[in-house]
């Protein structure tokens, strides 16, 4: 009997676990390259600011509309607990893909994803850490609110166009979905989940080193942007117009351990289960330092075999790359009773408009 029970109660799972999809990179990931990037040189930034040339990409399609449906079914079943909002963001889904969404966790760890990312991004990139694969940013509202806001849009649109700009308002100024910010990681790859063909705004808005505006298009469903966000302030401007805005932002960072990583947590500690994101944190930064370390012994060693002197000077600048790497480490663990849930600290610059 008891046999009988456990077999009952297993079988409906087995079930799901074996028709669930799986990611197949040719079929669900289309890969196709932006057609242009914008370079941090072009941005007024500094040579050094950085770990890559690139700044951001053009939208680009990335994945397939079979594969964004199933995302986007995972992201409907997420628990409660990966749930969080914040002062900048309302609604936002962490940490969920590695416990409950195979589909998009194969999708955004497959050596074919990480290779394209690599490729724009113009640096060899890997995914920052298990907790950071697939935020989701969500943004609703009714149908008849969707339809009101787009009307009232088109209305003012209507008496620009009527008295050439003379008496009425260039811009409609809109709350942003996250607002001024720069991220946690090297770069990002924002992820449209949304259908966003009637909609109006919807950009990612950067400023420039010199405190400018430039606003990016949106990209449409199943499209992504990759952007340094670590050294780019941006927002996500609200979509006028749609009922939902889904974005997924998936984090890289620089494979080698001979990059610099200056990987903050400043942005992400108030959303997020402190145990997982430290425990990835600590885990990946002893694995930088361990593969630096390594390197400068086998140079060490290699010096020695060929007779060389010892090069004082390049060995202490090592040591002291590691002190401050480590102390870096440090800073950025704080103590979970010290950390502000639902608190990120916020950039004061006005926000960015939506064009008429």
């Amino acid at each position: 009997m008891a046999t009988v029970a456990v077999q009952t109660t297993v079988a409906p799972a087995i079930a799901r676990l074996r028709a669930m999809p799986k990611f197949n990179p040719d079929q669900h990931l289309v890969g196709a390259l932006p057609a242009k990037k914008m370079t941090m040189q072009e941005l007024g930034f500094e040579e050094d600011v950085g770990v890559s040339p690139v700044a951001v990409s053009d939208p680009f399609q990335l994945f397939t509309a079979e594969a964004v449906k199933f995302m986007r079914g995972e992201v409907f079943r997420v628990p409660e607990k990966y749930k969080f909002s914040s002062n900048i963001a309302k609604s936002q889904l962490r940490g969920y893909a590695k416990d409950c969404a195979p589909f998009t966790w194969d999708a955004w760890n497959h050596p074919a994803t990480i290779a394209l990312m690599s490729k724009i991004a113009e640096v060899e990139l890997v995914p920052a850490m298990p907790y950071e694969i697939a935020h989701i940013n969500l943004s609703a509202k009714s149908k008849e609110d969707a339809q009101q806001e787009l009307a009232q849009y088109q209305e003012q649109n209507r008496r620009y166009q009527e008295d050439e700009g003379i008496g009425g308002c260039r811009e409609v100024v809109e709350t942003p979905i996250v607002g001024w910010h720069t991220d946690s990681y090297p770069f990002v790859c924002v992820l449209m989940m949304s259908d966003v063909g009637d909609m109006v705004g919807g950009e990612t808005a950067i400023r420039t080193a010199d405190g400018k505006i430039l606003k990016m298009r949106g990209p449409s469903q199943g499209c992504a942007v990759l952007m340094q966000g670590r050294y780019i302030t941006h927002q996500a401007m609200r979509a006028l117009g749609a009922q939902e805005r889904i974005t997924s932002v998936t984090s890289f960072r620089p494979k080698s351990a001979l990059f610099k990583d200056d990987t903050e947590l400043r942005t992400v500690r108030g959303v997020s289960d402190l145990n997982e994101l430290y425990y990835d944190f600590a885990e990946y930064r002893l694995k930088l330092l361990q593969e630096q370390i390594q390197h400068e012994r086998e140079r060490v060693a290699a010096a020695r075999r060929t007779g060389e002197g010892f090069a004082t000077t390049a060995h202490k600048q090592f040591l002291k790359r590691v002190i401050a790497f480590s102390n870096q480490s440090s800073h950025e663990l704080v103590e979970q009773s010290e950390v502000q849930q639902g608190y990120i600290e916020r950039v004061d610059w006005p926000d960015a408009a939506i064009d008429l």
